[in-house]
């Protein structure tokens, strides 16, 4: 039969005789995916494949278990024989017809042995496949019941035809279900705009949302559950941007996008976790390296000469030139047919997101974000479908996914925009990974390397890093790259000191050269000569030498040189963060983010789950203290199942506690969850975004009530943060009716100055220690010190070792940190007198701007290993 207009619809007649059965039934992902395209299958009674209509043999295998026909109009329809059958090799297959030739509907195309293939195959399911990009859709289809060879399978139409044939059921649908579309315009407040990371957030936070949704910028639109492709769109802060849904879930999934695009997720601000710790570890705000005289020309020696980078990861090191040589992984551009080529990638992805999936599971921090971004891009439709289309215009599964990876790489590099470009890492990362599976290595072979080596690459790749791991480099310089590339987050979060963006000149350090690499100053000298290297390694080995003792110091209880007690408590985001916490010597958690049981999902926790997490986190800091903030989300963090009012200012709306006191049903579960840890009397309740007393006295008679109605005796202790003017200007009210006070300086600096801590162009003048903030915090610790009540800081300024004495002197007797800072923090107060921190507490409050006031906590907290020049 033949498609003689345009217009006119197709029928496929069933090629065997049996069940028809949806694909999803098929145990193979990619049919059951359509990741090939639509269709049915169907499970065979007789062992004869003949044409389901008209058409040329465009593709059969040698290994004859499968064949392609194009139809009249272009239609090209796969069969493939069971699952998982290229592996027999054309055993139990005899082919009746040759590639080029044309063949009648019902047309004998292949023979194969039924019982043979019964036994060694996966499954006998053959789905019929209208490839994906022909031209055509279907349009009606035979499911469910008994076919006989030639009665009517599926019905297909040209694409405009089907949508036409199509849209009035569906939008009658949409009518009915009353939701046709949702379209809303931002503003995106990501510091960054859209990189790999919120890209990948926005792609997981609409799994399992049935929408269709798309992003629109400047005329230009991609699919948002895409990370490729939302990365290619090349979107920066304060850019309008439009999100586009049709579906049941329309307005949910626009929920969800815009959370990701307002910085719900931590990414728009200055003080992101991974970041802050990795400030805090390296000390002090990251600086551009010096200028320094231009790099010997071509053919001038290196030895004595000094190259500048940009300052990846701060420290010292000192070793030889080591460069990290990558061969070029060599892919065929043939493939040996489409079904088997498909499968193929479908395998390796497979494989690399099992690997990525075990690696997230004790990963941490920044290592676990990169490596949540790398499971989206393998997931990535752009890249699938990319890769796809080449495989079915006849190229190997390498050299599609090679080609589409490059694609998207190149458009990002045309972007003109640095943070972009560095997105590229991660995409070239995830070629390689796939790459290796394909050809049979289970992952990346890592150079060994020498003691004290100071890896030189032009760039390096995540995966690369990570498989260092086990013998990590004394250093990395790289000649090109960022700050804030993958690479250089890691590294940060490794405690590899690295540079970045060197330059050509690295090219021309040779392998063995002994090199001094200060990453404090953004320099790397080129053989700087014996005497200048000898005391670099005396600095080092004292240096190494503090930290140890620090570290084994920190296990003990902190106390000031004249005996004040002064507990350093850990900030908690996950299991990984408690277990982190405990091997730093933190005497406790104090404060636990409970979001991460709550985001990306698209239902709360129910009670039983939250209780199984903080009892995990219970006994990971072994009795400990555990204080456990209630949800801090709302307007400015929402979540997809807890739908609320679109507010102009959601920094200033209905978030912290007011969330919980307008949905207290999730309130009460979450209270009954933490009353029912044990042993009881390790957790307390921290209340966030507190601004009155009824607030606390609303949470208190909830916590009341649940722990009558558990027969729980034993009471629990209710804190409150201070994280606003409000709060500090009220806190002698709050503190008679709170157990603890908590400082979030975080945002009680924000509320303060005035100044949004996601903004670029204000980062650097958001400082919590001006003297504005340290004002709000003396009063709170002394309306503390009148109601006999403890006094926390849990913000971004308990990990700053400049403040520590300042915060103690101010009466602050708890400080909550990053896990990795507690060691040197604790050193630094034994080190301190109360009447010493008091003093420079006092001369803190009279100055008149941050940057005096940082100037006076870094005298007290640097020492002398610290100060020594290289």
């Amino acid at each position: 039969m033949r498609v003689t207009e345009p217009q006119r619809r197709l029928v496929l007649l069933s090629p065997l005789s049996g069940w028809s059965a949806p694909l999803d039934e098929v145990p193979d992902p990619v049919f059951a995916g359509r990741m090939l395209g639509d269709g049915l299958a169907v499970d065979p009674t007789a062992g004869t494949l003949h044409a389901p209509c008209d058409g040329e043999v465009i593709a059969l295998p040698q290994s004859r278990h499968a064949v392609t026909l194009r139809g009249d109009g272009g239609a090209e329809i796969l069969v493939h024989i069971g699952v998982d059958t290229v592996g027999l090799g054309g055993v139990g297959f005899e082919a009746h017809v040759s590639p080029g030739r044309r063949v009648a509907a019902g047309e004998r195309l292949i023979s194969f042995d039924l019982d043979l293939i019964a036994r060694r195959a996966k499954s006998l399911l053959t789905p019929v496949v209208v490839m994906e990009g022909c031209g055509f859709s279907i349009v009606r289809r035979t499911a469910g019941r008994e076919v006989a060879v030639g009665e009517v399978l599926m019905e297909i139409a040209p694409v405009a035809q089907a949508d036409g044939l199509r849209g009035l059921e569906q939008s009658t649908s949409s009518e009915r279900s009353g939701h046709a579309g949702e379209d809303r315009r931002l503003r995106v407040a990501l510091e960054h705009g859209i990189h790999a990371r919120p890209a990948a957030q926005i792609a997981s936070a609409l799994k399992g949302l049935a929408a269709d949704v798309e992003l629109a910028v400047q005329g230009r639109a991609a699919n948002a559950r895409s990370t490729v492709a939302l990365m290619k769109l090349g979107v920066r802060q304060g850019d309008e941007v439009s999100i586009r849904a049709a579906g049941q879930d329309a307005v949910r999934a626009v929920d969800a996008v815009a959370a990701v695009l307002a910085g719900a997720h931590g990414e728009s601000s200055a003080s992101a976790p991974a970041r802050q710790a990795a400030c805090a570890a390296r000390s002090g705000p990251s600086m551009p390296a010096p200028r320094e005289p231009a790099a010997p020309a071509a053919g001038e020696a290196l030895s004595g000469t000094v190259l500048s980078g940009v300052i990846a990861s701060r420290g010292l090191a000192v070793g030889q030139a080591v460069r990290l040589a990558v061969r070029e992984i060599e892919v065929k551009q043939a493939g040996a047919g489409v079904s088997h080529e498909s499968q193929q990638l479908e395998r390796a992805r497979a494989q690399v997101r099992m690997r990525l999936e075990a690696a997230r599971a004790s990963a941490a921090g920044a290592a676990r974000e990169i490596v949540e971004a790398h499971l989206e891009l393998i997931d990535d439709p752009e890249l699938t479908a990319s890769s796809l289309a080449l495989i079915r215009d006849g190229t190997s599964a390498a050299y599609a996914w090679r080609q589409a990876i490059r694609s998207s790489v190149e458009a990002l590099r045309t972007l003109g925009d640095p943070r972009m470009a560095e997105r590229v890492d991660d995409l070239l990362d995830l070629e390689r990974q796939v790459l290796l599976s394909l050809s049979g290595t289970a992952a990346a072979a890592v150079q060994a390397l020498p003691p004290q080596a100071i890896v030189l690459a032009e760039e390096l790749l995540p995966s690369q890093l990570v498989g260092l791991d086990a013998a990590p480099p004394a250093g990395i310089c790289l000649a090109a790259g960022g700050a804030t590339s993958h690479v250089s987050i890691l590294a940060a979060a490794m405690g590899i000191p690295a540079l970045a963006a060197v330059g050509p000149a690295l090219e021309r350090v040779p392998d063995g050269t002994p090199l001094l690499l200060d990453a404090d100053a953004g320099l790397l000298h080129v053989d700087p000569g014996a005497e200048r290297l000898a005391a670099a390694r005396r600095q080092l080995e004292r240096r190494t030498a503090l930290r140890a003792a620090e570290r084994e110091s920190a296990r003990s209880d902190c106390y000031t040189g004249d005996g004040v007690r002064i507990e350093v408590f850990a900030n908690v985001g996950s299991l990984a963060d408690a277990h982190a916490a405990a091997s730093h010597g933190a005497e406790g958690c104090g404060l636990l983010r409970t979001e991460f049981l709550f985001l990306e999902r698209q239902t709360p926790p129910d009670e039983a789950q939250q209780h199984a997490e903080y009892q995990r986190l219970a006994a990971a800091l072994a009795g400990k203290p555990l204080t456990i903030r209630t949800l801090d989300i709302g307007g400015d963090k929402p979540i997809p199942y807890l739908p609320m009012p679109a507010e102009e200012n959601p920094a200033l709306g209905l978030r912290g506690v007011r969330t919980s006191l307008w949905r207290p049903d999730l309130l009460r579960q979450q209270v009954r969850a933490i009353l029912a840890v044990q042993p009881h009397g390790q957790c307390r309740i921290l209340l966030p975004m507190i601004t009155d007393v009824a607030e606390i006295r609303s949470v208190r008679a909830i916590v009341e009530e649940e722990r009558t109605a558990i027969g729980r005796r034993e009471p629990i202790a209710l804190g409150v943060m201070i994280e606003t003017p409000a709060s500090a200007l009220m806190a002698d009210t709050l503190a008679a009716e709170a157990d603890f006070f908590s400082i979030g300086t975080n945002d009680l600096t924000q509320y303060t100055l005035a100044m949004d801590r996601g903004h670029p162009e204000l980062a650097a003048r958001l400082d919590a220690l001006h003297p504005a903030v340290l004002r709000l915090i003396a009063r709170t610790t002394e309306a503390a010190r009148v109601h006999r009540r403890g006094v926390a800081v849990c913000g971004g300024l308990a990990s700053d070792p400049a403040a520590a004495a300042i915060l103690i002197g101010l009466g602050v007797h708890e400080l909550s940190a990053v896990p990795s800072v507690i060691p040197r923090l604790k050193a630094l107060i034994r080190r301190l007198t109360l009447a010493e921190c008091a003093g420079v507490a006092r001369q803190a409050l009279e100055q008149s701007s941050a940057e005096a006031v940082r100037a006076l906590g870094l005298r007290l907290a640097a020492s002398e290993s610290e100060t020594e020049r290289v």
